[in-house]
C-alpha cells in the first residue's frame, strides 16, 4: 500500500494547526503602519514594546473565556505593574489586569476589542495617557482617543460601571510636567461628562505634592507607585467599587446604641428629602420609601447613604430630614470620602465641613483620620451650641445654631458616603 498520500494529508493538517496559533498571535501583533487604526496620536513600535504587546496579548487571549465577566484594570506600565490580581487588593471580587507597560491610548484604542470587550466585563477601570505625553500629544488628541473608548463601552452595555482615573503625577524630569497633565485631566474630565456610566476618579489630587508633582515615598521614579502607592489607589478604588455593587455588598447589621433612634434606615430615604431651593434648582419633595433622590445624586446602598459623585465635577445639592430637632441633641454618624471629596452636614441650617480632610480641608492637621476609610463624627448640641469632633478630635468646640431646624448633608464634588446615622434627643448623660 502506497502511504505517501495518507502522510501527506497528515502533515498538512499537522501544518495547518501549528500555523493557527501563529495567524492568531499576528492577528494580534502591533500593526506595522497607522493606516486604518482607530484614533489618533503615537503608537510605540519599539522592539521591547513589540515583544511585550505580542506575549501578553497572547496569554489573555488563551484566558479569554475565564476572565470573562471580571472587572478590567485597562492601562499601561502603572496597572501592568499591579500584578494579574491588583496586589490582591479586592478579595472575592473577579479581576482582570489588561495594562502594557508603554501603552497609550491609541494603542489601547487599537487593542479594546480582543482585549476587554470581548470579556464582557462587569466594569473597567481606567488609567490612561502618562505615555502620550512623553510621546508630545496634547491634551485635546489625548481626550479625544478617551471619548471613542468610552463610546465603545456605551455601544457594549449602557449600564456598565467605568472608573475613569485621573492621570497621575509624575514630573518634568520624565517629560510629564504638572500643568499638561492637568491639561489632561481636565479635558478628560469634560468628555466623561456626556457618559452617565463613567466616575472619574481624583487620583491626581490623591498623589500629588505641594508642586504637583509625584512624591518619591510613593513613586520612587517619579512615575510608577510602590507599593504604598498602589495601596492608596485600592483605598480610593473600594469606595466607588462598592457604590457600584462589587464590595460591601452585605447590608450594615449596626443597631444603635441605646436611647438613639436612626435617622436612616440603611434600605432608603425614608425620612429625607429635598427642600424649596432655587439656587440649587431643587423643589420640595419627600423621598419615603425610595432608594434614590429624583435626581439620582442620593442613594440608600446597603446600609450606605452615598453622596454619589457628580458628571459635572462639582455640583451643589442638599438632603435633608423631614423632621426638625429644637432640643439638645447628641448626633452620631460615619463618614468616607473619596479623595478630595467635598461634603457637609447641616445642624439645623449652619454648614460642618465633612470632606476629605487632609486633601480638601479645612481640618488638615487631624491625626487620626483616616482617608478613604470610616470616620466617626460626633456633634453635640446644648442650648444652641453645638461640640463636633472627628474620631476624637475636635473640629468645632462651639459652633452657633440657630434654635431649631433639621439635619442635612451636602453634596459637591467627589463621593461621600454616610452611615449610622443616628440621634439622641434631651441632654442625655
Amino acid at each position: 500500500m502506497n502511504i505517501a498520500p495518507r502522510l501527506a494529508v497528515v502533515f498538512t493538517a499537522l501544518l495547518l494547526l501549528a500555523s493557527a496559533p501563529a495567524a492568531r498571535s499576528r492577528d494580534l501583533a502591533i500593526p506595522a503602519t497607522d493606516e486604518g487604526l482607530p484614533g489618533e496620536g503615537p503608537i510605540r513600535r519599539f522592539d521591547w514594546f513589540r515583544d511585550l504587546w505580542n506575549q501578553r496579548r497572547a496569554v489573555w487571549e488563551k484566558n479569554t473565556e475565564a476572565d470573562k465577566g471580571a472587572i478590567v484594570f485597562f492601562g499601561d506600565s502603572i496597572t501592568q505593574g499591579w500584578g494579574d490580581d491588583m496586589g490582591g487588593s479586592f478579595p472575592g471580587v473577579k479581576v482582570a489586569n489588561r495594562g502594557i507597560s508603554g501603552d497609550t491610548t491609541r494603542g489601547m484604542l487599537v487593542r479594546l476589542p480582543e482585549d476587554v470587550l470581548a470579556l464582557r466585563p462587569s466594569g473597567v477601570v481606567l488609567l490612561m495617557g502618562t505615555n502620550d505625553l512623553e510621546e508630545g500629544a496634547e491634551a485635546d488628541l489625548i481626550a479625544g482617543n478617551v471619548r471613542r473608548i468610552l463610546e465603545e463601552f456605551r455601544k457594549l452595555d449602557p449600564a456598565m460601571p467605568v472608573i475613569l482615573c485621573e492621570v497621575f503625577p509624575s514630573s518634568a524630569t520624565k517629560s510629564r510636567p504638572t500643568d499638561k497633565i492637568k491639561a489632561i485631566n481636565e479635558k478628560v474630565a469634560a468628555v466623561a461628562r456626556a457618559f452617565p456610566q463613567v466616575t472619574v476618579l481624583d487620583t491626581w489630587t490623591l498623589f500629588a505634592n505641594a508642586e504637583g508633582d509625584a512624591k518619591a515615598a510613593e513613586f520612587p521614579d517619579l512615575l510608577h507607585p510602590n507599593l504604598a502607592g498602589y495601596s492608596k489607589w485600592a483605598a480610593a478604588l473600594r469606595p466607588l467599587l462598592a457604590t457600584a455593587g462589587f464590595l460591601e455588598t452585605e447590608p450594615d447589621d449596626f443597631a444603635p446604641e441605646e436611647g438613639f433612634t436612626s435617622l436612616f434606615n440603611g434600605k432608603d430615604l425614608t425620612g429625607w428629602g429635598y427642600r424649596d431651593l432655587p439656587k440649587l434648582g431643587t423643589k420640595a419633595a419627600s423621598f419615603e420609601g425610595k432608594t434614590e433622590s429624583s435626581d439620582g445624586r442620593y442613594a440608600a446602598i446597603k446600609g450606605r447613604l452615598v453622596v454619589k459623585t457628580p458628571a459635572e465635577g462639582r455640583k451643589i445639592s442638599q438632603l435633608w430630614t423631614t423632621r426638625e430637632f429644637p432640643d439638645d441633641f447628641t448626633l452620631k454618624l460615619e463618614f468616607r470620602a473619596t479623595p478630595n471629596a467635598d461634603s457637609g452636614v447641616f445642624l439645623r441650617a449652619p454648614q460642618l465641613q465633612c470632606r476629605d480632610y487632609p486633601l480638601a480641608g479645612p481640618y488638615k492637621d487631624l491625626k487620626d483620620y483616616k482617608p478613604q476609610d470610616w470616620n466617626e463624627m460626633v456633634i453635640t448640641v446644648k442650648d444652641n451650641v453645638a461640640h463636633c469632633t472627628c474620631n476624637g478630635e475636635v473640629l468645632e468646640a462651639a459652633l452657633q445654631l440657630p434654635e431649631t431646624g433639621p439635619i442635612g448633608l451636602e453634596g459637591d464634588r467627589g463621593q461621600m458616603e454616610y452611615r449610622r446615622i443616628r440621634i439622641r434627643v434631651g441632654a442625655g448623660e
